[in-house]
């Protein structure tokens, strides 16, 4: 494991039901330091008085914003509409948008499909980076991003310092499989989101922590590490998926 430490925080869109306080209070009371806000439900792009408003609990509960967990989504969602999100990024404190990449497996598109949608994340990659923040893709099912080939072949031919990758394990593939995503994709990839799922069962991350251990080791240096979803969706049950974690990382619990 790595000796540096990483950056512990949560997923908001693991609690819908709840309010951006209660969340808040829970991420505190389990000594986490960051939250990706969802656009969602609890931080929507043009509710600019709920966005100050987080941005003033934030400050209260002395929790900082790792990232924007958007609902933007590279092909349909149109491009003019991306800079209202990254107006919201800003207020919440960060310069990091989680963006959908598509909506289907880069294999599904044609080639003028492809050769489109490329064109399409150049123009958002320009725009993130003259506004000073980062598109981060998730290798998610049902995206562009789903496999690796199709992955780094994005990375590599919009390459800008401004469209970056999340990592998360795909719980449809192997442990190899996932092994084999987080070790070439690492010199792309801003943060990780943290679950233990195996298709579409969740567990415990107390069942995974040497899995984990060795997902995290394929990356060079500790990344921000987000809890996404509770086994059971509880926000009690957040206390002991942060220990697991602190177990994971090789931190005191």
């Amino acid at each position: 494991m790595k000796e540096n430490k990483y950056n512990l925080g949560l997923v908001s869109v693991s609690f819908r039901p709840h309010t951006s306080e209660e969340i808040l209070e829970a991420v505190k009371d389990t000594c986490l330091s960051f939250i990706e806000w969802g656009s969602d439900v609890h931080a929507p792009c043009h509710d600019t008085a709920r966005l100050y408003e987080i941005a003033q609990l934030q400050r209260k509960y002395g929790i900082s914003c790792s990232s924007y967990g958007t609902y933007f989504r590279l092909g349909e969602t149109p491009i003019g509409e991306l800079e209202s999100y990254i107006a919201a990024a800003k207020i919440l404190g960060t310069d990091i948008l989680r963006v959908w990449c598509g909506n289907k497996s880069g294999d599904e598109y044609s080639d003028a499909e492809r050769q489109g949608f490329i064109e399409e994340c150049k123009a958002a990659a320009k725009i993130a980076a003259e506004n000073g923040v980062k598109l981060c893709m998730e290798c998610h099912r049902g995206s562009y991003t789903q496999r690796l080939a199709d992955a780094l072949a994005l990375m590599r031919e919009v390459d800008s310092p401004a469209f970056r990758m999340y990592w998360q394990p795909f719980q449809w593939q192997t442990e190899e499989e996932n092994l084999v995503y987080a070790e070439a994709i690492a010199e792309y990839t801003e943060h990780i989101h943290v679950f233990q799922w195996k298709c579409d069962k969740r567990f415990s991350l107390h069942d995974g922590i040497e899995e984990w251990r060795g997902y995290l080791g394929k990356f060079d240096t500790p990344r921000t590490l987000l809890l996404e979803f509770m086994p059971d969706d509880k926000i009690t049950t957040l206390e002991s998926e942060v220990k697991a974690l602190r177990t994971i990382i090789g931190e005191l619990v």
